[in-house]
């Protein structure tokens, strides 16, 4: 007989000596599909879902709550205010008024004002002069846009265009700053030689007058000394503007010429030349402003003898 017939394991089935494991019952293709469904929606949802770290990468970024265009604009005004040239403050002045839309009218004006002093100091006095009438269509200080105005048309020299100006801005301004523009009114007439209407002018700004009222009145003697008219007390009005607060700035000017009236060369030479230094050495626009006043400072002194 062969080994295979004499050896019964070669005819026991495979696995024959282990304990036999029960099979687990058929499923049918049904049963089969509900098991993978969910593990199906299970492994999508796995996938779908990203780590916390790469969420916060994906989350927008918080953004700030838009400021007002009203502070954005508030805050140009106050950056041209402090500009420290010309040009600065024209840029953050077009910069402010580039949201003109959501401005209130005062703030609107201040921008305006500001770059009409930045083109003032420029020289570009049709420009400013342009400025200053925009500025009167939002009637905020009216007066003072009519004061701005004349400035840059005495500039260009248009000294009709300035009075107008002036004259209105005294009919309109308030009662404390009226005095102030009949004196620059009467002041564009003395530069110019209109001697009588200097007067008239220079009256009504003396009668105004308050605190400066000693600069309104000797710069009406000046204008009736110009005219040919005698004046009397020239020098109580020269000690008297001496010691008031306006005799430091422009005052100096008229108690210069004043006191060439009195007789008193020295007295004129430090006055008109402590004039025309701070005038020159200041703000350029207040040496624009000034500078028929300097140059009839300049011309006195010409005149005065040699120390």
């Amino acid at each position: 007989m062969s080994k295979a017939k004499d050896n019964p394991a070669s005819f026991a089935p495979a696995g024959a000596g282990k304990t036999a494991k029960p099979k687990a019952p058929r499923r049918t293709s049904r049963e089969r599909e509900r098991e993978r469904e969910p593990k199906a929606d299970v492994a999508a949802a796995v996938a779908k879902e990203p780590s916390a770290r790469r969420e916060r990468a994906k989350a927008p970024a918080k953004k700030r709550p838009a400021r007002p265009k009203s502070v954005l604009a508030e805050d140009m005004l106050r950056r041209a205010l402090e500009a420290p040239t010309p040009r600065s403050r024209a840029l953050w002045a077009r910069r402010g008024l580039a949201t003109r839309a959501q401005l209130d009218r005062t703030t609107q004006a201040m921008l305006l004002r500001q770059l009409y002093l930045a083109y003032y100091e420029e020289g570009r006095f049709p420009q400013a002069a342009a400025i200053a009438e925009q500025a009167l269509t939002l009637d905020v200080l009216p007066d003072v846009a009519h004061q701005d105005a004349a400035r840059a048309k005495q500039a260009l020299g248009d000294v009709e265009g300035a009075a107008a100006h002036l004259r209105l801005a005294a009919r309109i301004g308030p009662a404390s700053r009226k005095a102030f523009h009949y004196w620059t009114l009467g002041s564009l007439f003395y530069l110019h030689h209109r001697f009588a209407e200097a007067i008239a002018a220079m009256s009504r700004a003396a009668r105004w007058g308050t605190t400066d009222k000693p600069l309104y009145q000797g710069h009406l003697a000046l204008s009736r000394l110009a005219l040919g008219q005698d004046v009397d007390g020239i020098g109580d009005l020269i000690e008297r503007l001496a010691v008031a607060p306006a005799g430091n700035g422009y005052g100096r000017f008229v108690l210069g010429l004043l006191a060439l009236h009195a007789g008193r060369p020295d007295d004129a030479r430090r006055w008109l030349e402590a004039f025309v230094e701070r005038t020159t050495s200041g703000r350029r626009a207040a040496a624009i402003a000034l500078r028929d006043e300097v140059e009839a400072a300049r011309q006195a002194l010409a005149r005065l003898p040699a120390d």
